[in-house]
């Protein structure tokens, strides 16, 4: 996986791939130094998770979605698009939560911590349920990050009972889907790569 990481990118694809993961970390510093040490924490946080896809060799064209999704997300937040544009919550969870219990699914297949689907009598419902398990446990995991925010951080971190609920519900959706759409998100390249969850 580090030599998938480190090697040069092979095609114009990857190069915007890579390109995405220069600009996060550009980002970041821009973050910490126009909005202060949190926002910036918070795109270095991005960055670490942009990384992912290379490694785990996956679909040149899925690491760039993934890598414009989170950085859209997390630009979202520094901005204040959240706030004052309420409904952009929700279809950002549904992507983002979607793309990253993707990501994490991939992660727990290959570590042998759940079976490759494909071995499996119904590899679709099987792949669709354990991402969306892995998709929801994550968005639970990002409320409780916003709630402590917003108590022992900064207050202007906007919470609510509503907000929650929609967030978990938006994500859990978005997990299903990728669940669903698995196979055709993180096709495999070529028989010499890494062998990657088929979702049929």
């Amino acid at each position: 996986m580090a030599r998938t990481l480190l090697r040069r990118p092979e095609g114009p694809a990857e190069f915007v791939a890579d390109a995405l993961r220069a600009l996060a970390v550009v980002s970041a510093v821009v973050a910490a130094i126009g909005w202060g040490p949190v926002e910036g924490l918070s795109v270095a946080l991005v960055v670490g998770g942009m990384m992912l896809p290379r490694p785990l060799g996956l679909r040149p064209g899925f690491d760039i979605a993934f890598g414009i999704v989170l950085l859209v997300a997390v630009w979202s937040s520094v901005l204040e698009v959240y706030i004052t544009t309420r409904w952009w919550d929700l279809p950002v969870h549904f992507v983002a939560n979607g793309l990253i219990a993707a990501v994490g699914y991939v992660v727990l297949e290959r570590s042998g911590v759940v079976a490759d689907a494909s071995t499996l009598r119904r590899p679709i419902l099987s792949t669709a349920l354990v991402t969306t398990a892995v998709g929801v446990t994550l968005g639970v995991v990002w409320e409780l990050f916003e709630w402590f925010g917003h108590t022992f951080i900064d207050e202007e971190i906007f919470v609510g009972y509503e907000d929650t609920l929609g967030d978990l519900v938006a994500g859990a959706l978005g997990s299903l889907a990728a669940g669903l759409s698995l196979r055709a998100l993180m096709a495999q390249r070529s028989p010499s790569r890494e062998r990657v969850p088929r979702a049929r």
